[in-house]
């Protein structure tokens, strides 16, 4: 393969984007917080982030990494994953030293910013939640969410937020749904609608669990929320794989949030043939290809995350249905993703519940007495 097919990644996760980059005929050069097992399997090039979770990318740490795949491979431009939604200044500089494949620090502030989303949306006609700035009064009937947050664990009541950098939406009922589309700033395709779920702690109770797609949804209400998207991606001129979550009850809906960039269905969406990471690197180039055939049976992902802390982790045979496999030996605090699961069903219903017990699984085998206690490096 020519060198100037590597691309950069940077991303709080890198896998599922390596993985599709490859699978689309690139080299992938990653730079990501973890370094897991099937990361440092499909890439050409691979740097560990320094920074927590908690803290976020750092930014001298990020262009350390950057710079140094760089010099040794000469990529063509770079895709960013997620971990920027916050930080903007951070995709503005980046797009100063190479190709930005993917939406702008420009674009990515409209949309994550609520009061410029709304002013979107209200002229688009796409229907949000009620939103403010101040804490309401009373706050039961709403949720505080932080400014470009990522995940569900930023979320949380409004009475127990603690005010800062955060908005207030208003509560809604229903059912969770995600759009994952594909933009090339003039028009969009759907690739899919999927259901999503919390798995929720006693300090985060809308922390992501997982997804499971198709959604069932009625033929009205997709055709619904479809031209939502499309009327969307025009307006904020949107590029590359993107995802909107959606509140949907009923006749009803609500535009939750915009996530623009490649996110957490990458992984349930993936055709058997071809790459969505290809597709993504076609539409910031302006072509928007058609949607890829999937398969009929459901297939779901679920988070896994440690209920408490490992010292350790032990050595595993993981099976083929696992993804973001930790190296031997590192440290993972209680809460913090240990890996992800799949599962495939004949409905959604069934591959949700395999994910369950595949989490479960790998919970109990995640906590078994490792003999082998060495030094085990922190999970960053």
């Amino acid at each position: 393969m020519a060198e100037g097919d590597c691309i950069l990644i940077a991303a709080i996760s890198g896998r599922a984007l390596a993985q599709s980059a490859r699978r689309g005929g690139y080299q992938p050069l990653v730079a990501d917080f973890f370094g897991d097992q099937d990361t440092l399997q499909v890439t050409t090039d691979h740097v560990q982030l320094r920074g927590t979770l908690a803290r976020g990318i750092d930014e001298d740490a990020l262009f350390e990494a950057l710079d140094a795949l760089s010099a040794r491979h000469h990529p063509l431009g770079i895709v960013c994953g997620s971990g920027f939604e916050d930080r903007v200044h951070l995709l503005e500089r980046i797009a100063g030293r190479w190709r930005l494949f993917g939406n702008s620090a420009a674009v990515v502030a409209k949309v994550k910013d609520p009061a410029t989303l709304s002013a979107i949306c209200g002229k688009a006609a796409i229907p949000l939640p009620g939103f403010c700035l101040e804490k309401p009064s009373p706050a039961a009937d709403w949720l505080a969410k932080r400014k470009g947050g990522a995940g569900g664990a930023h979320i949380k009541p409004a009475e127990k937020a603690v005010p800062g950098a955060v908005y207030y939406q208003r509560k809604v009922p229903g059912t969770p749904i995600s759009a994952l589309f594909l933009a090339n700033g003039t028009s969009a395709t759907i690739l899919g609608f999927s259901s999503q779920w919390h798995l929720p702690t006693a300090d985060k109770p809308y922390r992501y669990g997982g997804a499971v797609q198709p959604a069932s949804l009625p033929v009205d209400i997709a055709a619904s929320l479809t031209a939502a998207v499309q009327r969307l991606s025009v307006a904020a001129a949107l590029v590359g794989l993107n995802s909107a979550d959606f509140i949907v009850d009923g006749k009803q809906f609500w535009l939750l949030e915009v996530n623009p960039r490649p996110g957490a269905t990458l992984d349930i969406f993936e055709p058997a043939q071809g790459s969505l990471f290809a597709l993504h690197m076609a539409a910031c180039a302006g072509t928007l290809p058609p949607a890829p055939g999937f398969s009929g049976r459901a297939q779901a992902a679920a988070i896994v995350y440690a209920e408490n802390d490992i010292a350790s982790f032990p050595a595993l045979a993981w099976p083929h249905w696992t993804a973001d496999r930790p190296q031997r030996g590192i440290a993972i605090k209680a809460g913090e993703p240990l890996c992800t699961v799949y599962a495939c069903g004949a409905d959604a219903t069934r591959a949700r519940a395999r994910t369950e017990e595949r989490r479960r699984q790998v919970l109990a085998w995640a906590t078994q007495d490792d003999h082998d206690n060495g030094a085990g490096s922190q999970r960053q």
